[in-house]
Parts: C-alpha cells; sequence; structure tokens
C-alpha cells in the first residue's frame, strides 16, 4: 500500500478522536462552562449534523481545485475548529468549534475514499479505501480512551489541544505523502450531482444508513445496558468500548480484504450476521461475558460493512464519484442519529435497556434486503443489456415492451 494511505489514515484518526472523545468528557465541560449535561449533549448532536450538512456542502465547493489540496484544506478547516474548541471562552463557541471541525469530516473521507481508490490497482481499491477507514476504527481503539484520560486528567482543553496537532501531522502527511492526482477531464458538479440519479447509489447510501444504524442503536446505549442489565460497574464501560473498537479494526480490515473479491457477497455475509448477533443481544446482554464476546461482533460485524459500502457507491458513481462518496459518509452519521433516536423511543416506551437491540436487528436486515434488490436490479439490468447486445429481434421488441 501506498505511503499516501498512511498520510490519509492519520487524518482518519484525528478526526475519528474529535468525533467520539466528547461523549467520555461531557461532565468535564458541563461544569467548565456551567451548563446541564443535556445542554452539553448538543456538542454530540451538532458535530453530526455538521458532518450531514458539510459532507455535499464543502465537496460541492472543491469541485474546482485538486483533490489533495481540497484535502489539505479541509485538514486546516479541521485544526481550526479543534483550537476554536480548546481555546473557547463560552460554551457558543465550543459549539462552533465543533461545528467547524465537523464540516471537514465528510469531505475528508468521502474525498479521501476516491483517492485512495485511485492510488491502487482495481482489484485493491476496497482494501485503500479500508486502510484509509483503519485510522478512524483505531481511533475508537487508542485515541478516545487516551484523550478521555487526558482530559479527565489535565482538562478537557488539552485534549482538544492534542487533537489540532494531530491534525496539523495529517496535513504535512497529505502536503508530503499524497500525490497531486488529476483531476477527471470535463467532469464539473452538474456531473457529480448526476450521480444521484443512479437508483444503485441511492440504494448503498440506503444500504449505509440502516446497516451502520443498527449498529448504533445498539451501542448508543450500551452503558445502562451493560451497567443495569448485564451488571457491570461504571468504570467497566471503557474497556468494553476498547472492545468495541477492535472488533471495529478487525472488521474493516476484513471487510476491505473481502469486498475486493466479492463485494455483495460480504455484504450479503455482513449485514445478515449483523442482524443475528443484535437480535440475540437481548439475550446475551444478561450475561457479563456473552455481553463482552457479542460487543465486539457487532463492532466487527458493522464495520465489516464500511469498505464494501463505500466502494459500492464508487463503483456505481463511476466517473464522477467525489460528491456521492462524500455524501454517503454524511449517510453513515445520519444513521447514527436515526438509530439513537429510535432506540430512545423503544426504551421510552418502557421496553428495557436491550430493545434498541431488536431496533438494530431490525434495521440490518432492511439493509440486507436492500442488498439483496440492488444486485437483483443489476441482474436484471445486465441480462437486458445483453439481450440488447445479441441483435435479437425478438429480445429487442421484448426490451421495448418493458421501457
Amino acid at each position: 500500500m501506498p505511503l499516501a494511505l498512511l498520510a490519509l489514515a492519520i487524518g482518519a484518526f484525528g478526526i475519528g478522536t474529535t468525533e467520539f472523545v466528547i461523549m467520555g468528557l461531557l461532565p468535564e465541560v458541563a461544569a467548565d462552562f456551567d451548563v446541564s449535561i443535556p445542554l452539553a449533549g448538543y456538542l454530540v448532536t451538532g458535530y453530526a449534523l455538521g458532518v450531514v450538512l458539510g459532507a455535499p456542502l464543502m465537496t460541492a465547493l472543491g469541485t474546482k481545485i485538486s483533490r489533495k489540496r481540497m484535502l489539505m484544506l479541509l485538514m486546516g478547516l479541521f485544526i481550526v475548529g479543534n483550537v476554536l474548541s480548546a481555546l473557547a471562552p463560552a460554551f457558543g463557541i465550543m459549539l462552533a468549534g465543533r461545528v467547524v471541525a465537523s464540516l471537514a469530516h465528510g469531505a475528508f473521507f468521502g474525498i479521501g475514499s476516491v483517492v485512495a481508490a485511485e492510488l491502487v490497482a482495481p482489484e485493491k481499491k476496497a482494501g485503500a479505501i479500508a486502510m484509509m477507514f483503519t485510522g478512524l476504527t483505531v481511533a475508537n481503539v487508542v485515541g478516545v480512551p487516551l484523550g478521555t484520560l487526558v482530559g479527565q486528567s489535565l482538562g478537557w482543553r488539552v485534549t482538544f489541544g492534542i487533537v489540532a496537532v494531530l491534525g496539523v501531522v495529517g496535513l504535512l502527511g497529505v502536503a508530503r505523502l499524497v500525490p497531486d492526482l488529476p483531476k477527471p477531464e470535463g467532469v464539473r458538479l452538474r456531473h457529480e450531482v448526476a450521480a444521484f440519479r443512479n437508483v444503485q447509489v441511492l440504494l448503498a447510501m440506503a444500504m449505509t444508513v440502516l446497516g451502520f444504524g443498527g449498529v448504533f442503536a445498539a451501542i448508543t446505549y450500551i452503558t445502562p445496558m451493560m451497567t443495569d442489565v448485564a451488571g457491570y460497574a461504571d468504570s467497566s464501560v471503557t474497556w468494553l468500548l476498547v472492545l468495541f473498537g477492535l472488533g471495529m479494526v478487525g472488521g474493516n480490515l476484513v471487510g476491505g480484504k473481502f469486498a475486493d473479491r466479492a463485494l455483495m457477497p460480504m455484504l450479503y455475509v455482513s449485514l445478515g450476521a449483523l442482524a443475528v448477533v443484535l437480535a440475540l443481544f437481548t439475550l446475551t446482554a444478561h450475561n457479563k461475558i456473552a455481553a463482552a464476546v457479542t460487543i465486539a461482533l457487532v463492532g466487527a460485524l458493522g464495520f465489516a460493512t464500511v469498505p464494501p459500502l463505500q466502494k459500492r457507491v464508487l463503483d456505481q458513481a463511476a466517473g464522477a464519484p467525489t460528491l456521492a462518496s462524500a455524501v454517503n459518509i454524511g449517510a453513515f452519521n445520519l444513521g447514527n442519529a436515526l438509530a439513537a433516536w429510535l432506540g430512545g423511543v423503544v426504551i421510552s416506551a418502557g421496553l428495557g435497556y436491550t430493545a434498541p437491540n431488536w431496533v438494530g436487528a431490525l434495521l440490518a436486515a432492511s439493509a440486507l434486503v436492500l442488498a439483496l434488490v440492488s444486485a437483483g436490479l443489476e441482474r436484471r439490468s445486465g441480462s437486458v443489456g445483453r439481450v440488447v447486445a445479441s441483435g435479437s429481434p425478438t429480445a429487442s421488441a421484448a426490451v421495448g415492451a418493458r421501457r
């Protein structure tokens, strides 16, 4: 794999750390600004919404410059947002810093996926995408726990200062290691937008929302589920989340490897297995060892879908994939928000802390159904194309009748 992928992975590590570390530092931030925990929670919500909105916006704004230069600008924006957060004198400015940093998130991963895929041979594209996303998964194993520890020991401002330094390292890496690949000739913003007319692109994004949403339906409420149902102490949640992160790392690498060999079968297996494991989580959550194993499996199976789903979008939007790739990153965050809300609904309905697992299982199963529909449409389209190519009068008439 080219060294340029290391630079992209470092940027992804910084972005992943700043996205998730705030969850462990909310009490400290709330106390420092003298606001309630629910109000401090807007730092999480604001970031997620910034990713969803920023992915298409920043990608569209960057269509007139090279992808390398846009990646550098995005890392610069990321640095500014985290410095603003670290130095914020008031909660509103802290929130603004989070939103500024989030604007870089979707576009960085979207454009980075396109660049990573172009750096390697066609049969290694999903693996290259997975290598970049490894930075995000490792952030959950290393960056988030260490950032939380530093924030609780030395102050949360120090954590965001360190994340800003990571952004500087990522920026220098992109500047030095990522080649200045030429933009595709004749590709304009209207071509990027036209990719959304392809039903396969929309189906892939819907799979992203539902499939990865299934993961966050369960993981969002992992703390009360593990403490109130499994019987773990509050202090154990940190290492359980590390276990989840380790599963993410492994699943991401496996998903990238096998998606290059058989993309759709990889999606069938990972989404189907994820639905089953999430359904079983309602039972295994009552046993400490079984719950820990299940958490790792949810992380592995959930992130095993990421490289194939991202590559699926790139393949179906071939020729002008950058905007579609970035919007698909926003789709991951949209799925997270949707699943967290649905999980809260079933808990509020009195169904218990394990009920979100059923929500997650249904979401993952729905994504599997969409994957089967997508493959069926593709086979049908391919058979129609072969019929037309054969030049058979009867077949041509049949195709005309279908149209």
